[in-house]
């Protein structure tokens, strides 16, 4: 089995014990292999260190877990970089879905305007984290983690030799989602994902080895109750595929807006109200003898970015499986420009991550894909290297903002609430 080198940017983060749990549970597959985690906060990373560490002796796993907060440091000699981090943390992403909401629009991680300036602040420590590969372990693969993850690829791929692949456990799950909230064995559910990353929909699904559609059509004439799974399923059967659950944003606006004001705290103040009792439970199995990961006190769950150490494992040894992943489309789906980066299965081997071709999204959706496509170029080149007038053209053309009026005081008061974490250009 492979013996790497890894650094994981982002290594002191709450998900982090979760993630490192992933690497234990398929140590095997890296036996003798060093993760060296990479974290600005020192004290958090400490801990995460010292509890990986007992977490895989207490297990038998053959991993050497080191930690730096010196980036460079940590990458030099890397055969794979994941990155998963959050600049301005959980604070940040609580402006960005509250100041939307107070304008009547929704902000959200990865969509509207909030998922805009996630991005802002994720490609700029991202562009500096490509430099630094470059510098030191130009080879490596970065395995990308960090949201918007295909706004983040986009980015580097367009302006970095490295090789980046982005990661998100979204096609796998949401055809099962959707099969258990109608009371579907989701264990008989197979469906092809593709698109764009939150915006996939299905190009092939099955329930049983029969056509799903038309099981989800009879589960919806029978009456479902529950608001959100009726929309989720009304959306599948009218548009004959699959959808990701974000697409509630855009063919269900009014109403998510609705939920989202009428709800008392955003979904950051509900995770900032967890995170304390994350690091409590992290210190205490830092002081058991046999450390064990409780689910509803771990960010994530147990098993965290599983995804991508399942995709590390197929690359590094060469396993040849296929994998849906965000990568440069290179024709694979026709709907898209070669260049666009896109959600689609993938051959994973030591040759790297390629798109499979053949592919097309389903036509009743093509239109608002395009437009997110034409959001996530414009996204991504404000991102890298652009001013604030491209930003906030990029901004103007997500389809959950749309006027200019509204993306100019958006982008103003988004601006001047995270410019800790922008460069001056976008000031």
């Amino acid at each position: 089995m492979a013996q790497v080198k890894l650094a994981y940017i982002g290594g002191g983060s709450t998900r982090a014990p979760g993630t490192i749990a992933s690497f234990i549970r398929q140590a095997a597959n890296f036996a003798g292999s060093e993760i060296v985690l990479q974290d600005l906060d020192e004290d958090r990373l400490d801990l995460v260190c010292r509890l990986s560490r007992k977490m895989a002796a207490a297990q038998g796993a053959e991993l050497k877990i080191t930690a730096t907060t010196d980036r460079k440091a940590a990458l030099d000699g890397c055969d794979g970089v994941l990155s998963s981090y959050r600049p301005g943390g959980f604070e940040a992403r609580y402006q960005d879905e509250r100041i939307p909401l107070s304008h009547g629009a929704i902000g959200q991680e990865t969509q509207g305007a909030g998922g805009f300036f996630m991005a802002l602040r994720a490609v700029h420590v991202a562009r500096g984290l490509v430099e630094d590969m470059q510098a030191v372990c130009p080879d490596a693969i970065l395995f990308n983690y960090t949201n918007p993850v295909n706004i983040v690829a986009q980015a580097v791929a367009d302006h970095s030799p490295i090789r980046v692949v982005s990661l998100c456990e979204g096609p796998i799950v949401f055809p099962g989602e959707i099969a258990e909230l109608v009371g579907l064995d989701p264990s008989k559910v197979r469906a092809v994902m593709l698109g764009l990353n939150h915006a996939c929909w299905s190009a092939e699904a099955e329930y049983g080895g029969q056509p799903m559609i038309p099981v989800l059509a009879q589960k919806l004439e029978e009456g479902i109750r529950d608001d959100w799974t009726r929309r989720w399923v009304d959306l599948a059967v009218t548009m004959a595929s699959l959808p990701a659950s974000y697409m509630k944003y855009y063919y269900f606006e009014q109403e998510m807006l609705a939920e989202l004001t009428a709800k008392p705290t955003t979904r950051a103040q509900d995770i900032l109200a967890d995170v304390p009792s994350y690091w409590q439970h992290y210190r205490e199995q830092l002081d058991a003898p046999n450390p064990t990961l409780e689910p509803e006190l771990s960010r994530g769950g147990i098993f965290e970015l599983e995804v991508a150490v399942d995709v590390m494992d197929a690359v590094f040894n060469d396993k040849g499986e296929i994998w849906p992943t965000n990568v440069v489309n290179h024709g694979a789906i026709a709907d898209f420009p070669d260049s666009q980066v896109v959600e689609v299965p993938c051959l994973v081997n030591r040759q790297g991550v390629r798109p499979i071709s053949g592919y097309r999204v389903p036509p009743p959706v093509r239109g608002l894909l395009s437009a997110l496509g034409e959001y996530q170029q414009l996204a991504a080149d404000a991102a890298w290297d652009g001013t604030r007038r491209q930003a906030v053209q990029a901004l103007t053309s997500n389809p959950l903002v749309r006027t200019l009026p509204l993306a100019q005081i958006l982008y103003e008061e988004l601006a001047r609430a995270h410019y800790k974490h922008l460069p001056e250009r976008l000031w």
